[in-house]
């Protein structure tokens, strides 16, 4: 039987701290959030490895490093209200969960939702609630919000994305156009519009198809 404590120990000292996850709010999150949890049972012994996990015909769980990177890019505070796009099966809402005031997180797909709601209920997530609706938009209704964490690589973040933001809001994806590999950004909103900042090389599986020409996974 496979010791998932042990393997999410080994997850965070060998993945996460020599991939540069310095933050200790992540690694705790990370080392107390039962991931196999969030995949199919067949999958369920390689949880932790850091590599994606298919969860249907189209969607992929991303792996551990990348996400933590995203993460820990976005700084998420204690009182922060932060919306999750893509959640899928509810892991990433999970993490965030333990970080942030309140967690919307969005996924398109019934059948992924449905599994979030069930997979944060069994860990116990109290202060998240997940919406079903096109990635783009769904949401918004309960916006404005401190920080919006994309759970997707994107060749453009659109304007409606930023519009879900508080002034002094921030947005963290991988961006990049086909083919290239993608770089983490961190958008922050001020009063005088969106400031960006490019800061190092990675990806999460793209999500289900593209809402709009200008919502491209």
């Amino acid at each position: 039987m496979t010791d998932y404590a042990h393997a999410r120990k080994l997850m965070v000292d060998n993945q996460l701290r020599t991939s540069g996850i310095t933050d200790r709010r992540v690694l705790a999150a990370m080392g107390e959030v039962p991931r196999e949890t969030f995949v199919p049972p067949a999958r369920q012994a390689l949880a932790y490895i850091d590599e994606a996990h298919p969860l249907n015909a189209t969607r992929k769980l991303g792996p551990p490093v990348p996400f933590a990177k995203l993460v820990q890019l976005a700084a998420i505070e204690h009182s922060d209200e932060v919306l999750d796009l893509g959640c899928a099966t509810g892991y990433s809402a999970a993490i965030i969960g333990q970080l942030a005031a309140k967690v919307v997180a969005v996924e398109d797909e019934p059948g992924l939702a449905s599994a979030a709601l069930k997979n944060l209920a069994a860990v116990g997530v109290t202060n998240a609630s997940v919406v079903v609706g096109p990635i783009a938009t769904a949401g918004g209704e309960q916006g404005p919000f401190d920080v919006v964490v994309v759970e997707g690589t994107l060749t453009d973040v659109p304007q409606t994305l930023f519009d879900l933001l508080k002034v002094e809001g921030r947005l963290v994806a991988y961006v990049g156009p086909p083919g290239k590999v993608p770089v983490a950004h961190l958008f922050a909103k001020s009063g005088k519009g969106i400031a960006a900042r490019a800061d190092f090389d990675g990806r999460l599986p793209p999500l289900a198809k593209p809402q709009s020409d200008a919502f491209v996974f």
